[in-house]
């Protein structure tokens, strides 16, 4: 990991794994079970799928790789470890979803759930750029994004340091309009996190 931005990142969640899973248990009116779903109904049981910061082992994760050929990467190598654990019958990569690269046309879908706050905004219009390469013609890119103006934001999180950032849900909209890809699905969600209401921008995006 060369920038350091992510490294912090990758070291937050190995620290405080833990308390995230204690606070994450907590959030509610999240929507992910239902993006997921909807990415599922659309592929073909067996479908290359790539799951970008795959967390501990969630249930999206689970599902997914009960249905497809799936691989889960992340940057933190404790997260990795349970994920490995809890869904064994997935592939694992411990990498920075930033600098990843991979086959071109080689994919049928990439998910990525709450990865994409942690991603300094400068680097996205090229991770998306390279997502729309690995997938094949067709090929469908779920991701829920900022959906608020953060240039960069490094502080504690849940006893950690680590980093957000992101743009407004217009900005999203046009750089994954410029890396090629076609809407399917476009919303701003509302989710009740412990501390309050936080708003994301969820999208389904196809190659």
């Amino acid at each position: 990991m060369s920038d350091p931005r992510t490294a912090l990142v990758a070291a937050g969640y190995d620290a405080m794994i833990d308390t995230w899973e204690t606070w994450k248990a907590q959030i509610t009116e999240d929507p992910r079970a239902e993006w997921c779903d909807e990415l599922a109904w659309r592929l073909p049981d067996g479908a290359d799928v790539v799951e970008l910061g795959c967390g501990g082992g969630t249930t999206e994760t689970a599902l997914l790789a009960a249905r497809f050929r799936l691989t889960g990467v992340d940057l933190s190598a404790e997260q990795l470890r349970r994920a490995r654990q809890r869904v064994p019958g997935a592939e694992y990569v411990h990498a920075d979803l930033t600098t990843l690269e991979l086959e071109p046309r080689s994919l049928d879908a990439v998910a990525a759930f709450y990865a994409f706050n942690h991603v300094p905004r400068d680097l996205l219009a090229g991770v998306f750029g390279r997502i729309h390469g690995w997938l094949r013609p067709g090929g469908l890119f779920l991701a829920s994004l900022g959906a608020s103006a953060v240039p960069g934001w490094t502080g504690d999180f849940l006893g950690a340091p680590t980093y957000f950032s992101g743009f407004e849900p217009e900005t999203n909209r046009r750089l994954l309009a410029e890396a090629g890809f076609e809407r399917v699905r476009d919303e701003v969600v509302a989710i009740r996190e412990p501390e309050g209401e936080a708003a994301f921008h969820w999208v389904l995006e196809r190659a």
